[in-house]
């Protein structure tokens, strides 16, 4: 799906989300990785908590994170700086902290797919939210995890625990679209209604008469056997088209060399 899912004349989802806040990103490459996962599943507000290298307007810093961002430069261009973790979630109601270690505090721990509807309620009713990422080297510390009012951690490997922080951002994100609604891009597109009993029982009579005639019964095993063939085939659920698809098929097969078809080459 990399890079052929992007359809900029499809609106975009809008609505209110959690923000995502990454205190002391190190890597501009990180950053843009991150405003990619958010713009991938609806999440616009991005806030950076003192940048390790600064968060200029221009220059090399701002053209990594513009690159690995790949199209999600909007939530770059809005993106707000804050000096420490305290401001940037000054003027939230409800923020969760995320960590793959145990910190030994008191607070509730909740996976993301745990997380998200109660975050979708919140957000409901008129609260503001966020989701602190930490360091990629060392994640949050035991203070900023402190300001939180739960602990995000992931179902991960106990023996590799560590993410990348845009793979975090990424799975918060999927969870949130997933709790608030989110529907896949497409769906199945068959026009063709559900197969009638007709023309199932039609396929059936002509597919058993075939074999019938080729032998394929042993002597007392048609009843029972044509029972189990048709079970094989109600199975496949099929469509008006399908079903007749299908009988064509057999049809072609039964009769092809009759009609003088010559067989297929080795």
């Amino acid at each position: 799906m990399t890079g052929s899912g992007t359809d900029r004349t499809r609106p975009s989802i809008a609505g209110q989300a959690p923000i995502v806040i990454l205190v002391e990103p190190q890597l501009a490459e990180n950053i843009g990785m991150c405003a990619r996962a958010m713009a991938n599943f609806g999440l616009t507000e991005l806030r950076l908590v003192a940048p390790r290298d600064g968060w200029p307007s221009g220059g090399g810093l701002k053209k990594g994170a513009t690159a690995a961002a790949s199209g999600a430069t909007h939530i770059l261009d809005n993106a707000r700086l804050f000096p420490d973790a305290a401001a940037a979630i000054a003027d939230l109601n409800h923020v969760l902290a995320t960590t793959a270690r145990e910190r030994g505090q008191m607070k509730r721990v909740v996976t993301p797919a745990e997380a998200m509807p109660g975050l979708s309620e919140r957000i409901g009713t008129g609260e503001r939210v966020g989701i602190l990422f930490g360091r990629e080297r060392i994640g949050l510390t035991n203070e900023e995890i402190s300001f939180a009012d739960a602990i995000l951690t992931f179902p991960v490997n106990p023996a590799f625990a560590s993410l990348n922080l845009a793979q975090a951002v990424l799975l918060c994100g999927y969870e949130w679209l997933k709790a608030s609604g989110g529907e896949p891009p497409f769906r199945e597109n068959n026009p063709s209604p559900p197969a009638s009993r007709a023309t199932v029982l039609s396929m059936f009579d002509y597919l058993e008469g075939e074999l019938d005639r080729c032998g394929f019964f042993p002597p007392g095993k048609k009843p029972i056997m044509t029972a189990n063939l048709r079970d094989i085939l109600h199975r496949l659920d099929m469509t008006e088209q399908e079903a007749r698809t299908l009988r064509g098929v057999f049809k072609s097969l039964a009769e092809g060399p009759r009609a003088g078809r010559s067989e297929p080459k080795a």
